[in-house]
């Protein structure tokens, strides 16, 4: 078992910063890749950015490409998303999640992902 704890959501204004934590715990060790998702009541649920434990690749979402950035504490077991220049369509409920080694599924695809965190919510007013 892997359990996340994301913090670091709030009201901000727009075109402001967020800094967004995901504290993972127990098994970590299988932990392949982390990601972040959003939400929004009455959507599906969106891909927002991935990060690869060992090689520090990542990737994103056109949406936050050049505003947001992943990156993580090996030490810490941690993963962070910055988010600059932040827009009124940012405003969701972000969650982490991990993903081991070997799932077949795309990085942008929700099921492909073992463990979530509760979410943290960032409101951004226009």
């Amino acid at each position: 078992q892997v359990q996340l704890v994301e913090s670091g959501g709030g009201l901000v204004q727009a075109g402001g910063s967020l800094r967004l934590s995901c504290a993972a715990s127990g098994r970590t060790f299988n932990s392949y890749a982390m990601g972040w998702f959003r939400q929004v009541p009455g959507k599906e649920r969106e891909f927002v950015a991935v990060m690869m434990w060992s090689s520090r690749n990542t990737y994103y979402a056109d949406s936050v490409k050049g505003r947001f950035t992943i990156s993580g504490d090996n030490a810490k077991n941690t993963v962070f998303l910055q988010m600059n220049s932040l827009k009124p369509e940012d405003e969701a409920l972000y969650y982490c999640a991990s993903r081991r080694f070997g799932v077949l599924s795309p990085v942008t695809e929700g099921a492909g992902y073992d463990y979530w965190g509760q979410g943290t919510q960032v409101t951004v007013a226009s």
